[in-house]
């Protein structure tokens, strides 16, 4: 049969693994797709550069002419960031190429642009490669649970993040010091901004949030803090609660009021399936109507892992190609409202450095009811200069929540707020 030609744009780490997969199985990929599936070029900003394994040949500088070429049916971009990456798959997909990505800043910052391209040209967009890597969680979302309802998504999608607290809890080591480690490893970047305040894991919360729920949803609709705050008195305080700090990616819908999206440090039970979640691995939660709790888990970046999920997605596009079809596109039809964070529903983890006096306890128990918040469990520590208040709330509003810190903070009996840690689960 005639075959199905690919166009890679980028040959980074993620890339060379895609031109290594694509070579090394080309006869199991012919048998599974129906038809050969062959290399047509590789886009390249430095085609000098040395690439282990990658034929000179199909190496070229001029990614539009690849992208939008006849004999080219299928353009994968691994670029990564908004430009050029989303002028060249515009330009592919109308050109009557099905496009596979790993893009998840594109996705979430203009994914209803591509989306509405795919589905005016009539021609596939896939991207299980840009939340979670080899994870296989987003065609799930879109195709097995598309006659569910989800309510919500829960998890850690940020290996690197992960890690770094994972290292704070284990070895008692400060942020700084384990950021280090990362970086050492390789798991963080030499700059680890897009990690460690949380864009990555935003991004990925929106592409999950707009599958979940059928709602436009960007990275800038996310609700985004970073662990760069995240101290040892807050996972020594965690431990002391038999809790581990995680930084978590919520997705939730209320009913038809409204989606709210959030991402940021949280205290769990070391008992949640979520608090076992060690090194770089990344774990999601799906809470749907009729299906229950699932529970993804694996390896979530990397060049191998991510050039798995590109491939599966080639593969899956080649078979529709092969067939004259095309898959699912996005649809985006609920339209839900994108809910203010003071509006969510959580609960707070909050210690106090307090003056060691009679009636504190009660001064503070006031301060919190004054503003409409209920106290599940607090406990006293120290005397004298030490002396600390424990406090975790029931749930209630993150506006209540927040003002009732706010005037904790200002409070005569209160030296200083501490700790401040929101916490998901049972404790």
């Amino acid at each position: 049969m005639k075959p199905v030609r690919v166009a890679l744009l980028g040959c980074g780490v993620v890339g060379t693994e895609v031109v290594r997969l694509l070579l090394e199985q080309s006869d199991d990929l012919a048998a599974r797709v129906g038809a050969p599936v062959e290399l047509a070029g590789i886009a390249v900003r430095r085609p000098d550069r040395v690439r282990e394994g990658v034929p000179a040949d199909l190496v070229t500088t001029d990614a539009m002419g690849l992208a939008t070429r006849a004999d080219v049916d299928i353009v994968v971009e691994v670029i990564g960031g908004i430009e050029p990456a989303r002028s060249l798959i515009l330009g592919a997909l109308k050109s009557g190429k099905s496009v596979v990505s790993a893009n998840k800043a594109l996705l979430a910052e203009d994914g209803q642009t591509l989306f509405g391209a795919a589905r005016e040209f009539g021609v596939d967009l896939y991207y299980e490669a840009s939340v979670a890597g080899a994870i296989p969680l987003l065609r799930p979302l879109r195709e097995s649970l598309v006659g569910d309802r989800i309510h919500r998504v829960l998890g850690i999608v940020n290996g690197t993040t992960n890690y770094i607290l994972d290292q704070m809890d284990t070895h008692g080591a400060g942020f700084a010091d384990a950021l280090s480690e990362a970086q050492a490893l390789g798991y963080a970047e030499a700059d680890p901004t897009a990690d460690v305040e949380a864009f990555d894991a935003a991004a990925k919360a929106a592409i999950l949030a707009q599958l979940a729920f059928h709602t436009p949803v960007t990275a800038a609709d996310v609700h985004r803090e970073g662990i760069t705050d995240v101290t040892a008195q807050d996972v020594a305080g965690a431990k002391a609660m038999d809790c581990v700090v995680k930084i978590l990616a919520i997705c939730e819908r209320d009913g038809d009021r409204g989606v709210a999206v959030r991402v940021h440090p949280a205290m769990i039970p070391r008992t949640h399936p979520l608090g076992s979640v060690r090194g770089a691995y990344n774990a999601v939660f799906v809470e749907a109507e009729s299906a229950g709790s699932l529970m993804f888990y694996g390896a979530g970046a990397g060049g191998a892992p991510t050039a798995s999920a590109v491939l599966g997605d080639i593969v899956a596009v080649a078979r529709n190609r092969v067939n004259g079809a095309s898959g699912p596109v996005e649809t985006t039809y609920a339209a839900l409202p994108i809910l203010p964070m003071g509006d969510t529903v959580t609960r707070y983890y909050v210690q106090l450095d307090v003056a060691d006096q009679a009636g504190v306890l009660a001064q503070v128990a006031e301060e919190f009811a004054r503003h409409g918040v209920s106290i599940q469990a607090v406990r006293q520590e120290g005397s004298g200069e030490d002396a600390r208040l424990v406090i975790v709330t029931h749930r209630a509003t993150d506006a209540a929540l927040s003002s009732t810190v706010e005037s904790l903070r200002s409070h005569a009996s209160v030296r200083e707020v501490a700790s401040v840690m929101r916490v998901e689960g049972d404790i």
